[in-house]
Parts: structure tokens; sequence; C-alpha cells
């Protein structure tokens, strides 16, 4: 852990946010690859049947990575609130480089057989429990790290690099399209993105090396009571905190499903479902993503002077409203320009949780136990429903039913919308305040 009487100033408040913010970037980049380019390497771990069944292999271990991010939300939520968010987010920068690396170099089905689509199980179970812990680490940095006042501001930045990562890999994705064939891609192509990942990953972890320590974690190390250290980081003291805990999930559940339906599936299913080219559909998720990336900062920084709660309510009730007319009216677009318009429409709405939603969850959970609390219920939610968003639509496309999945996305939605109604705005009554009111203010231990 950074000592505590180096001076956190300013200058070296916002070098921090910068790092943490760009190893984000790096890890979700990482995960995302796996989304952009299974179209091309499905054939290589799954040969033998129809597209859609090949997707719905790859999509089930994109799912099952989502599968360990509880455990990395509580293993790393638990590493941070015990020892640190800096030394936490090191290590799960570690842990996704060494994902990516096993994807670039283990062979296909045709050279290994079946140890090919279990390696690849493998790395994307490691890259699932780093992606577990990154998320609730880093929206404690994030929201400990940035002034009150900006606080929404700069934790929106989680969900900037977030984008950008994903935005990233479909450059990547772009690129080589137009340098490589289709049949290079599919033999060996696909292989130069995960590659980039791993290395870097190793730039990220230079940069997080030197972030400062927040100091809510180092006020909270100054507490020598045993009361307090047994505390720090234990699901015992977690559950001391349900109706917190609920909240995440509740807030999470619709949230998470219209995220990885507008950013991820829906590059599959203009595809697979509307009948626009592998590159129109890139090109579109590319540059609705770019936009969107862009309106995380605006969101944040109203949802600081109006309010969380308001935000939040926003996108709950314009989710539920118009769900099932966006989708219906993507499944037989006209074309790649109608298509930007409807996602976008899509993305501007989902906007008002993706901005906010790691603050909000940040603010509800005193510090000793902070990271875990946003980190565990929150990965445990985004793996029933964000893990499985395209494993359930394609469920649903292949039983004749399509719109059935827009439906159930509306619900969970409509579900979200109830607790964003019920829950209080903690922009107001901020946990994160607080703490660092009540700390008292003497050098850490």
């Amino acid at each position: 852990m950074e000592p505590a009487s180096r001076e956190l100033t300013p200058a070296r408040r916002l070098r921090s946010i910068f790092s943490g913010s760009v190893g984000n970037l790096v890890e979700w980049y990482d995960w995302y690859v796996y989304a952009a380019f299974s179209l091309y390497f499905a054939e290589v771990f799954f040969p033998g049947g129809d597209r859609t069944s090949q997707l719905l292999k790859t999509a089930a271990i994109f799912a099952v990575g989502f599968l360990m991010r509880p455990l990395g939300g509580w293993l790393l939520g638990r590493y941070a609130d015990r020892h640190g968010r800096r030394a936490a987010l090191l290590l799960s920068v570690w842990m996704m480089c060494a994902g990516s690396l096993v994807i670039a170099f283990t062979p296909g089905y045709a050279s290994i057989g079946v140890l090919a689509p279990v390696l690849l199980v493998l790395a994307r179970l490691l890259q699932g429990l780093s992606v577990g812990g990154e998320y609730g680490t880093s929206a404690t940095y994030l929201s400990e790290m940035a002034s009150r006042e900006h606080r929404g501001f700069w934790s929106s930045f989680q969900y900037v690099t977030l984008v950008m990562g994903h935005l990233i890999a479909l450059a990547v994705l772009i690129a080589l399209q137009q340098v490589l064939t289709p049949e290079q891609l599919r033999e060996w192509g696909w292989r130069i993105p995960f590659a980039i990942g791993a290395v870097a990953a190793l730039v990220a972890l230079w940069l997080r090396r030197n972030m400062a320590e927040t100091e809510s974690f180092q006020r909270s190390e100054a507490d020598d009571s045993t009361a307090h250290q047994a505390r720090q980081g234990t699901l015992r003291a977690l559950l001391q905190h349900p109706r917190a805990v609920l909240t995440v999930v509740g807030l999470t559940m619709g949230g998470t499903l219209a995220f990885y339906t507008y950013t991820t599936y829906v590059h599959k299913f203009l595809v697979n479902s509307a009948g626009l080219s592998t590159q129109a559909a890139a090109l579109v998720n590319a540059s609705t993503l770019f936009v969107f990336m862009l309106l995380q900062p605006l969101v944040g920084a109203l949802s600081d002077r109006i309010g969380r709660r308001p935000v939040l309510i926003a996108f709950g009730v314009l989710g539920t409203l118009l769900t099932v007319p966006i989708l219906s009216r993507l499944q037989s677009v006209g074309g790649a320009a109608e298509a930007f318009w409807l996602v976008m429409l899509a993305l501007v709405v989902l906007s008002g949780y993706t901005a906010i939603n790691a603050v909000v969850k940040a603010e509800l959970f005193p510090v000793e136990i902070r990271a875990l609390g946003v980190g565990l219920p929150y990965a445990l939610t985004v793996a029933v429903f964000g893990g499985t968003a395209e494993s359930v639509a394609l469920w649903f496309k292949r039983a004749g039913l399509e719109s059935g999945f827009y439906w159930y996305v509306t619900a969970c939605i409509a579900v979200s919308l109830l607790v964003y109604v019920w829950m209080p705005d903690t922009r107001r009554h901020s946990r994160i305040d607080q703490d660092d009111a009540a700390a008292p203010r003497g050098g850490t231990r």
C-alpha cells in the first residue's frame, strides 16, 4: 500500500484516476475481443453445424466466463478491502493478461481436438475472474479518488474506458477486415487482437504501479480496532447491509441486460437477424458506441447537479417503453443508416444507467466492505442476466420466438425501475461522505 505521508495533490489525483481508467480500458478490451471476433473463430474451436449453432457454443463460453465474475468479485473485493484498491487492480490486470495469452496461442480443434475448447473455457474463466474483481475495485477506486462535487463525472469514466475498450476491439476488427481476407481471419487473423491485449495489459500494469491509494482506504487502515479489522472485506459484514445488497441487484438487473443487448449482442443481431453484412454491422456497432462513450461524462455530471435517482428513473421509464419498438424495428431494418439511429436511441436511454451505476453502488456501502459490496452482488446479477443475454436471445431465435427476447429485456428493466423509485438518492446520502467525515484524520499504520 502507498504510504499516507505522500501528499495527494490534485495533479496526482488526476494521474491516479487516469491510470486506473486506462487499466480498466485494457481489461475490457481483452474481454470484448472475444465477442467481437467470435464470428471468425467459432468454427476453429467448434467445427461442423450451422452458423447459429456455432455462435450458440461461443456464446455459451462467453456466459461461462460470467460465472466466474461473482467469484472474482468476492476474492478481489475482499482483497481490495483488506490490502488496498491499488493492489487488487494490479492483480486483476495480471490475470487478464494471462487469459489473453492462452487464447492467442491455443491451437484449433483440428490440431488438438477437444483440448482446444477446453483451453478456451479455462482462459475465459480466468478472464471472468479478472473482470469480476476489476469492476467492483475500479468503481470503488474512482468513486473514492474523486471529489464529492464531481464524483458522478469522474466515476463515469469507468464506462468511458469500458466502452473505449469495446471500441478498440471493434476498431481492430474493422482494420483486420480491411487488410486480411475472411479466410485469413478465420484461419489465424483472429489471434492478433488477443496478442495485442496481452501486450497492452503489461503497459496497464506499469501505469497502475504508480497509482496512489485512496484516502478513504488509508483512513480505514488507520483504525486499529479489532472490530474494524475483523470486518474488512468479510461476507458477514456485507450481509449486515441487506438493503444495499438488494438495491445493487435490482438496479443492475435491467441495466446490465440492456447493456449487453445493445453493445455486444446487437452486432450478431444485425448480421444474423436483420441481414446486414458483417462489415456494416461492425461499423454501426462502432459508431454508436463512440457517441455512447462521449455521453457518459455528460450524464455523470448531470447526476452531480440533479441527483442519481432521477437519472436512473429516466432510464427505467424510457427503457420499459421503447425496448420492444426499437428491437422490433431493428429486426426488419432497411439499412445501416436506420440501424445506426435505432441503436443510438437505445444507447442514449441506456446512458441513464451506465454513466452512474458504479458511483451509486459505491455510495451505498461503508469503506471496510465497499469493494466487496460493489463487486459481488453486481457480478452475481451480471452473471445471471448480462452474461446470458446472447444465449437467451439466440435460444428465442432458434425457437422461432425472437420477439420473446424483446419482452424479456423490457420486463427486467421494469423491475429495475421499481428499485429506482424505491431507493434513496445516494448523492445526498453517500456512505463515502459519511465515512470520510467520521474517520480520524491521523496517519495510517
